[in-house]
């Protein structure tokens, strides 16, 4: 019995080797895995394809459950630094419907070198900051986001977390405009 206890913890240690390989190989970085796959679920539901994904970032389906479209086009979310901040930015700086944002939609995505694209989703509420952060507790009054046209360039690798947000949160496009 040893010896079999012994090459089933060999033949496990193996698979583990093997996925944590392919995943350094396709990006070394889970939140650019994951904001990859994002972004593949919103074409697919863009192209009112049948639709693959079915991981917890997904679970929300922009795709109804007989595979239509349902009409949603976004899975918002959220990143997360080592310290557990939120990542935020601002948009329409200069203008009188400037607002400031934790919400994000992937636009495109480098997978080479996990560089992304993202769009502000604009909150419908105001958001309270200290100095540096985004009081979490002002996360809890968002009913809505709304999309823009305002986006940021990241490198995902920068990143600790990722938590993907209901799709029903996301209303039209914006009133932000560029």
């Amino acid at each position: 019995m040893g010896n079999r206890r012994r090459k089933e913890e060999r033949e496990e240690e193996t698979v583990m080797e093997e996925h944590h390989h392919h995943r350094r190989k396709d990006s070394g970085s889970c939140v650019c895995s994951a904001v990859a796959a994002i972004k593949k679920a919103q074409d697919e539901a863009e192209n009112n394809n049948n639709g693959s994904c079915r991981n917890n970032c997904f679970n929300k389906m922009l795709l109804s459950g007989n595979g239509n479209n349902n009409g949603l086009d976004t899975i918002p979310f959220v990143l997360q630094d080592k310290n557990g901040d939120y990542f935020s930015a601002t948009g329409a700086i200069g203008k009188k419907d400037c607002f400031q944002t934790v919400f994000f939609r992937v636009e495109s995505i480098d997978k080479d070198t996990c560089c992304a694209t993202l769009s502000m989703l604009a909150p419908d509420c105001h958001l309270d900051f200290d100095k540096c952060c985004v009081d979490p507790v002002s996360l809890c009054d968002v009913d809505e986001l709304e999309r823009t046209r305002h986006c940021i360039e990241v490198d995902l690798k920068c990143f600790c977390a990722i938590q993907c947000l209901d799709p029903d949160l996301v209303a039209g496009m914006d009133h932000h405009h560029c």
